[in-house]
């Protein structure tokens, strides 16, 4: 058991970046190799297999895992390879260097906590090496060594490496990268890989071995805030076991049984009764880096996509709208009229571009301002704004939530960091109901005349509830009943909103978005003709709700909840059973409709 936990102790990921064919999956290669660190028989597979195929043997096959990237002779994707030292166990990804595959990069180093960056001594700094250097630096990775490869194309000069050195040491100082070491090496040679060369006796510094050993494994993330987005909420029911484990992976901190716990934006509370895992020891604390499950001590509803906290901890920001340093990979251009997914721990959102600071040549590092879109590989500092609140922190407070990633066309299109949370004043919701009563037209009859001639105001009425509440069925006779008594009412289904429907649930999350968007346009006008409009809304929050609200204003929606109220602090109209009686909840609702004035007989 001690031997697990040590080993588990002793853990690094590593990221290795640098322009296409300049060493990385060499580098690796060779680690793997002179470490010991590769499957008995691997080597002399690969040897033979070039052999066979009259091709010259490079350490780089060994991570190349598929036959086409083999026959390319590039690396295509973010492969993790794992080498061992007498200090620690690695995990390398191996990031590709074409700039077509700078996603995939971000993929890698997303999750490491160093990097080796390569440079190809005889081409020297390439476009793709100052790309690097900023995403590496934008990622938040402070333990940084840049490898000098192919020395032994330029006869091992010193003066070539220092050339080299002085030159991307001024371009990082920019980014407030500050590397741990930059190493001269010649990978395929082994040269200043696991041992020292006689090569190069003006070089006294770390092997590139020495200096991987030398990265200080980051413990800081236990000591931070606890933070840990809920992937899902498991549910058992067999057996007469009725547990509701909260599940997800912690970014940072520790947690114990018995510590408070708020889940934001929700903002719920309960306090955790037991840690959960399977087919393992029973725990009373966990920390970051560790997928678990809580029971709480209050079964209280909330959704996957929530960042689970610590109470009494510094809260997360919970905003729409924030500010942020994004660097963009898609083909198209990141434009204003378009809507984008979001993905920040375990929530999918839509965003959009709302504002447009300046733009930065991550090559040059030179500014431009005025510009109203980002272009592919540009670094941009924008404002995004978010179609529901999401939590999150500021990059330089707890790095893992204050990161993202753009998805366009189920492609990650960009990724980023959050700078600043920004207040929801000039936001594009605000501006899109602020623009549509604007332009307003009335016509010539007022809205007493319409509530005297159908005895009511017109008024949103949503029955809120669970699949299978019955509230679809009550939405209908409550139409009827009203109908009957002479009121102008209309029920309007959520299927004829079916189209903006998806079988994923994170898409049609986002299309539930356009869903209550088109919802709150639709019933603005219908409400204004004084028509009382019925509709049901399952899985709703209390930020649904007062987006209806606004997008309703002046008229307030009127909300009937169906079954378990899972709302925070939204105030609903009417409370009823789970599946009460037609007749009855039907006469309840009328009855809170006389009593607030909708009903005027």
């Amino acid at each position: 058991m001690a031997d697990t936990v040590a080993l588990e102790r002793e853990h690094m990921d590593i990221v290795i970046v640098g322009h296409v064919d300049h060493g990385k999956s060499t580098v690796i290669g060779r680690l793997m190799a002179d470490t010991g660190s590769l499957p008995e028989g691997k080597l002399e597979q690969v040897k033979a297999m070039c052999l066979a195929n009259s091709r010259p043997f490079e350490y780089a096959f060994l991570l190349d895992a598929l036959q086409n990237e083999q026959a390319q002779g590039i690396t295509i994707d973010t492969a993790r390879c794992f080498f061992k030292t007498a200090k620690r166990h690695y995990i390398i990804n191996d990031a590709p260097g074409h700039i077509e595959f700078l996603k995939n990069m971000v993929t890698g180093a997303a999750r490491a906590q160093a990097a080796l960056l390569v440079i190809d001594a005889e081409e020297g700094i390439q476009e793709n090496s100052k790309r690097h250097g900023y995403m590496v630096s934008m990622l938040g990775l402070k333990q940084i060594a840049v490898l000098v490869n192919k020395m032994d194309l330029v006869d091992y000069s010193e003066k070539t490496f220092e050339r080299i050195k002085t030159e991307y040491t001024a371009f990082l100082d920019q980014l407030g990268v500050h590397p741990s070491a930059f190493i001269p090496i010649a990978a395929r040679e082994g040269v200043n890989i696991t041992g020292r060369s006689e090569l190069m006796p003006w070089y006294s510094g770390n092997t590139v071995l020495g200096q991987v050993d030398a990265f200080i494994r980051p413990s800081e993330n236990l000591d931070k805030l606890f933070r840990m987005p809920v992937q899902d909420i498991y549910k058992f029911t067999a057996g007469g076991d009725d547990r509701r484990i909260v599940a997800g992976t912690i970014l940072t901190g520790r947690i114990k049984v018995g510590d408070g716990v708020v889940f934001q934006p929700s903002g719920k509370e309960s306090v955790i009764k037991s840690i959960e895992a399977f087919s393992a020891p029973e725990r009373t604390q966990m920390e970051a880096g560790y997928a678990t499950g809580f029971q709480l001590t209050t079964q209280i509803y909330i959704k996957p996509g929530e960042l689970m906290c610590r109470k009494g901890d510094p809260a997360p920001h919970v905003r729409r709208r924030f500010r942020t340093n994004l660097f963009w990979m898609g083909r198209p251009p990141m434009v204003m009229d378009k809507e984008y997914k979001l993905k920040i721990g375990s929530t999918q959102v839509g965003v959009a571009l709302a504002e447009m600071n300046q733009v930065l040549d991550a090559s040059e590092l030179g500014t431009v301002l005025n510009k109203q879109q980002v272009d592919r590989h540009d670094v941009a500092e924008c404002v995004l704004e978010t179609t529901r609140p999401i939590a999150f922190d500021l990059r330089n407070d707890v790095e893992p939530t204050g990161r993202f990633v753009i998805v366009d066309e189920f492609e990650i299109a960009g990724c980023g960091i959050i700078l600043e949370a920004m207040d929801d004043s000039g936001s594009l919701l605000s501006a899109h109901i602020r623009d549509r009563e604007f332009h307003w037209e009335r016509g010539s009859v007022t809205v007493d005349e319409r509530t005297k001639r159908s005895k009511n105001a017109g008024k949103l009425i949503i029955l809120h509830g669970p699949y299978g509440c019955g509230k679809r069925r009550i939405a209908k006779h409550l139409e009827r009943a009203l109908f009957d008594r002479g009121n102008l009412s209309y029920y309007f289904g959520i299927s004829n909103f079916f189209e903006e429907l998806d079988h994923d649930v994170h898409t049609r999350n986002i299309g539930r978005e356009r869903h209550l968007d088109k919802l709150g346009d639709l019933s603005r006008v219908i409400v204004d003709t004084g028509t009382l409009l019925i509709t049901t809304i399952t899985d709703a929050d209390d930020f649904d709700l007062e987006k209806l609200n606004l997008l309703n204003a002046p008229s307030k929606v009127f909300v009937v909840n169906v079954g378990d109220n899972t709302f925070g602090s939204f105030k609903v109209d009417v409370e009823l059973s789970y599946r009460p009686d037609e007749d009855e909840a039907a006469e309840k609702v009328i009855a809170e409709l006389k009593r607030q004035g909708i009903l005027t007989d």
